[in-house]
C-alpha cells in the first residue's frame, strides 16, 4: 500500500488499554523508537473492553475531526493471539491498522474512498497476548514514516473479514466519566420533536444542558454527532441505571 509522506502527519491510538494500565506506555516506547518524529495522539485507552461493534462505532464518529494522512493504531481485540488476521486499511485518505475482527468495518463502510490489505509482516518477537505493541505499533510507525508499507508486508484483500456495516447500532456505546451515555445512533436524522425511549421513560430533546431542567434528563447531538443521553449537572448512568449495550429506540 503506497502513500505519500507528510511531515504533518500523526499516529492516532484508540483502545481498550485502560489509561492507568501499564499496555499504553509499551506500545508509545515502540512509536518513540521507530517513529520519533512523528507526534502520538491519545484519542481515547478506555474504548468499551472486550466489546468490539460498540467500539467500532465509538471509532468511526471520532475519526473525521483528523487530518489526512494520520494513522489510526487500533486495539480492541478480546481475540487476541487467535485466528483473525490483521489487516491495514485506508479510507478517505486515512490509515488504519488493527485486528480484522470488525473494528474498523464501520468506518471502512462509511467511506467513500477505500482499499484494505491483510498484514504478512511479522516481527521476530511476537507476543502471543500483545499485538499492540509487538505487531500494530511496528506497523503503525512504518506507515508514519514512509507513507505507506513496502510491497512484502501485506497482500491486497477484496474486502475485511468481519464486516458490521455502516448502519447506526441502537444501543448505547460508551459512558463518560459525567455519567453521560453515548449511543451509535447520527443524531443528523433524527426529527427533534421525538421522544426516545428507554423502557417506560420518554426523554425529550434539548439543544444544550441549560435547555433542560437541573437534573432532568435528556438526549441531543453531541458533540461528536451522535445520540447522546445526559442529565442537566447529574449523571444519566446513575439517575437511569444506564450501561453499554442498552438498547434505545424512538416514541
Amino acid at each position: 500500500m503506497e502513500g505519500r509522506y507528510n511531515a504533518d502527519m500523526a499516529i492516532v491510538l484508540f483502545t481498550d488499554f485502560g489509561s492507568g494500565d501499564i499496555y499504553v506506555g509499551q506500545v508509545k516506547a515502540v512509536l518513540q523508537r521507530l517513529a520519533p518524529a512523528t507526534a502520538v495522539i491519545d484519542l481515547l485507552h478506555d474504548a468499551p473492553a472486550f466489546n468490539v461493534r460498540a467500539s467500532a462505532h465509538l471509532l468511526a464518529a471520532m475519526v473525521g475531526h483528523f487530518a489526512e494522512d494520520s494513522v489510526f493504531l487500533t486495539v480492541v481485540d478480546p481475540g487476541v493471539g487467535g485466528a483473525h488476521n490483521a489487516v491495514v486499511m485506508q479510507a478517505d485518505a486515512r490509515w488504519y491498522i488493527g485486528p480484522d475482527n470488525g473494528l474498523l468495518s464501520v468506518v471502512g463502510a462509511r467511506a467513500v474512498k477505500g482499499h484494505c490489505g491483510r498484514v504478512l509482516w511479522q516481527p521476530e518477537q511476537l507476543s502471543a497476548s500483545f499485538h499492540g505493541r509487538d505487531l500494530f505499533a511496528p506497523v503503525a510507525a512504518t506507515l508514519a514514516v514512509q507513507g505507506g508499507l513496502p510491497k512484502t508486508w501485506f497482500e491486497h484483500s477484496s474486502g475485511l473479514d468481519v464486516e458490521f456495516g455502516g448502519d447506526d447500532l441502537p444501543e448505547i456505546i460508551y459512558v463518560d466519566h459525567y455519567g453521560n451515555a453515548h449511543s451509535g445512533i447520527r443524531a443528523s436524522g433524527i426529527p427533534r420533536d421525538v421522544r426516545l425511549a428507554l423502557g417506560e421513560l420518554r426523554l425529550p430533546f434539548a439543544r444544550v444542558y441549560s435547555e433542560a431542567a437541573e437534573g432532568a434528563a435528556f438526549w441531543y447531538e453531541n458533540s461528536q454527532g451522535l445520540v447522546e443521553i445526559a442529565v442537566n449537572r447529574g449523571s444519566a448512568a446513575k439517575l437511569l441505571g444506564l450501561k453499554i449495550g442498552d438498547g434505545l429506540a424512538w416514541a
